[in-house]
């Protein structure tokens, strides 16, 4: 099985890229299932539940989210569309699993694709982000609870120490543990000795004419005088960060992962 991450999509720049590079992704590396962090689709903060819609319709059959999942209320309400329905489109949007368990949505999901069976988990670091559970200790829980061999671990976390930490606590138990985030696309890409693919942090999918997607003149200003200021959009240099995972669906074992990294 061969599967693509697209790291946090930032924008409408972030969308156009995923809407023109998609369909030659896929074909060119042979992609059979398609993940990508959402939580920033709509102008950079938040996604609503039309932009998922176009998304998946784009392609991407599984959306992790992050500390911004709640910035659009209507979130929250389209989380609610998938009670009861587990075919829902609305449940193929994550929010991360370590959150308080009487919020609305989903830490996880598991679907079949190609007629294999797969899972994806959606964690959110604690270190320099705000207190929720221990994203090692609720992992553990869900990997009791999961049958896929082939499952997908996307980190949303500040701290490489963080992610990195739990990379190594899940080598041999996960296909692939990739970090989202920062916006920042790291060069350690490697499959851990116990079979699981590792990233610190994927990128971003957005423009990079700014400050990790927002307008850097706006950003430099906050630097130099600490006054509030709207953070909006940047849309020069959109460019398109993931990676591919290479795996065994028999074992759920990573053969490799490779970065990718695409300009206009």
């Amino acid at each position: 099985m061969r599967i693509l991450f697209i790291g946090d999509i930032f924008g409408r720049p972030g969308r156009t890229m995923v809407r023109h590079r998609l369909p030659s992704l896929v074909s060119d590396h042979q992609i059979d299932l398609v993940i990508a962090n959402g939580e920033n689709a709509a102008a950079g903060f938040g996604i609503t539940p039309q932009l998922a819609e176009e998304l998946f319709e784009l392609g991407i059959d599984v959306m992790t989210t992050g500390n911004h999942v709640w910035d659009k209320r209507e979130i929250i309400d389209y989380f609610g569309m998938a009670d009861g329905n587990p075919h829902s489109m609305a449940r193929r949007i994550l929010r991360p699993a370590n959150y308080s368990a009487d919020l609305p949505g989903w830490g996880f999901y598991e679907g079949s694709k190609n007629g294999v069976s797969y899972a994806v988990i959606n964690l959110q670091g604690r270190v320099f982000m705000a207190s929720n559970d221990d994203p090692f200790r609720v992992v553990d829980n869900l990997l009791k609870q999961i049958r896929a061999k082939v499952i997908f671990v996307d980190v949303h976390a500040e701290a490489t120490s963080e992610k990195v930490s739990l990379g190594w606590y899940l080598d041999g138990r996960v296909t692939a543990v990739v970090g989202t985030h920062t916006h920042i696309p790291t060069a350690d890409e490697r499959v851990l000795p116990g079979g699981t693919a590792y990233i610190t942090d994927v990128g971003m999918t957005g423009p990079y004419d700014g400050v990790i997607g927002v307008k850097k003149e706006l950003v430099i200003g906050r630097f130099l005088n600490n006054m509030p200021v709207r953070f909006e959009p940047a849309t020069g240099d959109a460019r398109l960060c993931g990676v591919v995972v290479d795996c065994d669906e028999n074992t759920g074992k990573a053969r490799s992962i490779e970065r990718i990294f695409l300009s206009e």
